[in-house]
């Protein structure tokens, strides 16, 4: 783990001669179905596979844990990981019974 000046924490990146990581089988079935032509979802549970250039334009169904996501991967998301674009959690906010200050009925002071 390395800090920065700040004291935050840097992710050490992946060594540029290795390239990026793609999964084999995930090479093979974009390839399948760019060349078919057709509009199929590629179901993947490789969250950790760089997204190349020739993924633009294919949808891929990505796994967050309990379901496939569909991930329609354009020019922007080269470099990324599909996992970045499959949410694992899902917030759906503080509950009423968190707050810590209630607010009062405003009440007719004439």
């Amino acid at each position: 783990m390395f800090l920065s000046s700040k004291g935050e924490k840097n992710k050490m990146t992946r060594s540029v001669w290795k390239g990026p990581f793609v999964e084999a089988t995930l090479l093979k079935k974009a390839q399948a179905v760019a060349d078919s032509g057709r509009k199929e979802v590629i179901k993947t549970w490789s969250r950790k596979s760089t997204i190349l250039p020739q993924f633009v334009g294919l949808t891929f169904g990505v796994y967050n844990g309990n379901k496939f996501i569909p991930v329609s991967v354009t020019e922007n998301m080269v470099g990324h990981k599909f996992g970045e674009f499959s949410p694992t959690r899902n917030f759906k906010g503080h509950s009423t019974a968190d707050k810590k200050v209630e607010s009062k009925p405003s009440g007719d002071k004439k």
